[in-house]
Order: C-alpha cells, then structure tokens, then sequence
C-alpha cells in the first residue's frame, strides 16, 4: 500500500465483489470503477488511487467511461460522483475502512 497516486487496495477493490451497483441496483457485474478524472492522478496508463472507485455494474460504468450511451464529460463525471459518494458511505457503514 502507498499513499498517493500509486495508492492501493484489494480491500477496496475487492469489497465491490457481490454488491448490487450503487446507482440501479443490478447485480452480477458490479466491480469498482477507478476516476476517469485528472485532477484524481489519472494519467496516460496511469489508474487513479483505489481511494476513488466506485461499485458500479458493467452497463453503468461503460457509460461513465464513454464506452455506451451519449453522456456529455459532465453528466460522465457526475454519474461517478454519484456512485464515488454512495460507495464512501459503504466503506465506512460497514467498517471496511475506520
């Protein structure tokens, strides 16, 4: 584990395991969803810090990473925050991180 840009975590990662996706509720894909946001440390082949994830399923996080739908940069940024505040209330309600 490292502080920083090169932060990591399978406890984080990992917790994302068998969760419903924190914005429709659908289950079987959801996995933790890195920033796509520079001013998170994101960088060309360079994954922001596992302290910015979030527990989306496959179909919300093709959209927030541009992969599906038509979501402007802002409404992509606003859909992971959305889902980054959720999953941080997860973290904490459960005790994965004190």
């Amino acid at each position: 584990m490292r502080y920083g840009r090169g932060y990591r975590s399978a406890k984080l990662r990992n917790a994302a395991e068998g969760r419903p996706c924190v914005l429709c509720d659908s289950y079987g894909t959801t996995v933790a969803a890195h920033s796509n946001a520079l001013e998170h440390g994101r960088g060309f082949g360079l994954k922001t810090p596992d302290y910015y994830v979030a527990y989306v399923c496959q179909s919300c996080h093709d959209q927030i990473d541009g992969r599906a739908g038509k979501l402007s940069k802002e409404e992509k940024r606003d859909m992971w925050m959305r889902a980054w505040v959720k999953t941080v209330a997860i973290w904490f309600n459960e005790g994965i991180v004190k």
